[in-house]
């Protein structure tokens, strides 16, 4: 009987040992990292009128923009250099743009229905978002078509490319990635 005995006590003590080890252990640790973790929730951040004034922003800290959806256009533009061509001045236009400042957000659809893309440019009217629209190779070729929408969001819209910037690794280790 004895020897049925000895192993059971010898795991309830175990286990007992592990739980006062694990609760001595938060009760040092936890109230430290308890107080930062709520200092940090407890910290609101503070309005910033020259970002707000930079960025466009408005007392709801929004903007308008006009967003674009790039959907397949009518002249579908075979495989080849042409193609290459297009998508390589698609691609050096959009640079251009947001360079300027007016293509602030850009980015492939799935194709589904036809949709492409979509731009997001920070301008005051959709005239202006399509004279921009109108410089971009594809839509000059008819490979795709362009919507137009009035489109009231985020001011911090007009930061993503400048986020963007900082998780894109520079071209030398990019090429390096893919050997």
């Amino acid at each position: 009987m004895k020897t049925l005995i000895m192993p059971f006590f010898d795991a309830v003590y175990t286990f007992v040992f592990r739980i006062l080890l694990t609760a001595i252990t938060f009760s040092i640790a936890t109230p430290h990292a308890l107080a930062q973790g709520l200092e940090k929730l407890n910290t609101e951040p503070s309005f910033d009128a020259a970002l707000a004034k930079r960025l466009g922003a408005d007392q709801m800290g929004m903007r308008s923009y006009v967003l674009v959806v790039l959907k397949s256009g009518p002249n579908k533009v075979a495989p080849g250099k042409e193609r290459d061509e297009m998508f390589s001045g698609h691609f050096a236009n959009m640079q251009t743009l947001a360079k300027a400042g007016k293509l602030v957000l850009a980015g492939p659809f799935d194709g589904k229905d036809g949709w492409r893309g979509l731009f997001i440019f920070a301008v005051a009217s959709i005239d202006e978002a399509r004279e921009l629209t109108n410089t971009d190779p594809v839509i000059q070729k008819g490979e795709m078509v362009a919507e137009y929408h009035q489109w009231y969001g985020s001011a911090a819209v007009m930061e993503v490319s400048s986020i963007h910037a900082r998780l894109t690794p520079p071209k030398a280790e990019t090429e390096a990635h893919k050997k």
